[in-house]
């Protein structure tokens, strides 16, 4: 055994009751949710908003997240035929074919995730917290980098979204997926920078004025995390094959947009004066 070189072949379900099945996937979305509550609810003492508009807030994000991710996962990543054959099972936990089964949500899009988001937050500043929309994205990104880095964690567990093989004696051997050769553990190479990503932002938004400047927050914290995502793409599998030779992958072709929406807005942030 190399020392830079790990076995992985834990069981991704914690515990199974007839087609329900716990995963660890799933574990990692509670936490991420759990802890997004809790940063929002210091943010929002802060900001003097109070607990009966973070709890719609949460709701807003919980819908959100489920529906954009899953919708653009089908768009993104799945023909479309699929969308249109079996559009229920895009929205619901369940499986109608061959017979119905408890799935759960798999086959989730990160793009289609920050659409539906920010959706969601824009019907959210308009018609409950009563706030402009940039003001709410400015400080939902502080649970969203930390947040992303769990999801990682997750797909770790599921052994999905791997890494290319590193051919060397280094990395991760997926042997659940009857693989005897190590891979570079993607999933953790992401995870690792939205981590970082978030005490970035995390110490931005206590310790400077930068959160009094509309959009700055919110565009470093998406050229920060879709950097990332970008780079990090060069060393996963294609999770297309059909595209597997384009000079860039479906996951990169998608962050440029939002890499270039967070440049605008931080250069447009940083133009205007901090509110005193």
């Amino acid at each position: 055994m190399h020392l830079l070189q790990i076995n992985w072949d834990i069981n991704p379900e914690i515990f199974r009751i007839g087609s329900f099945a716990l995963r660890y996937y799933s574990l990692a979305f509670l936490l991420a949710f759990s802890l997004g509550w809790y940063l929002m609810h210091r943010i929002y003492s802060e900001e003097n908003l109070g607990e009966k508009e973070l709890d719609k807030l949460f709701m807003y994000a919980v819908i959100s997240t489920l529906l954009g991710a899953r919708i653009g996962h089908y768009l993104f990543y799945e023909p479309f035929e699929v969308f249109l054959q079996r559009p229920l099972e895009i929205i619901l936990p369940v499986s109608f074919t061959p017979s119905f089964r408890f799935i759960g949500f798999s086959g989730l899009a990160s793009h289609g995730a920050i659409l539906g988001l920010l959706i969601a937050f824009y019907f959210y500043s308009k018609n409950i917290i009563k706030k402009p929309f940039l003001f709410i994205l400015d400080r939902v990104v502080v649970p969203i980098s930390l947040g992303a880095a769990f999801v990682r964690i997750g797909n770790f567990f599921n052994s999905e979204i791997i890494g290319k093989a590193t051919n060397a004696d280094h990395g991760v051997i997926f042997s659940r997926l009857g693989e005897n050769f190590p891979r570079h553990p993607a999933q953790l190479y992401e995870s690792i920078g939205y981590a970082i990503i978030f005490f970035i932002i995390w110490y931005i938004y206590w310790k400077t004025n930068r959160a009094k400047q509309p959009g700055f927050l919110f565009g470093l914290c998406f050229v920060l995390m879709w950097t990332v995502r970008f780079f990090v793409e060069f060393y996963k599998e294609p999770q297309v094959n059909e595209r597997a030779d384009w000079l860039l992958n479906t996951g990169q072709l998608l962050s440029i947009p939002f890499i270039l929406m967070g440049a605008y807005f931080v250069f447009n942030a940083t133009r205007n004066k901090i509110a005193s």
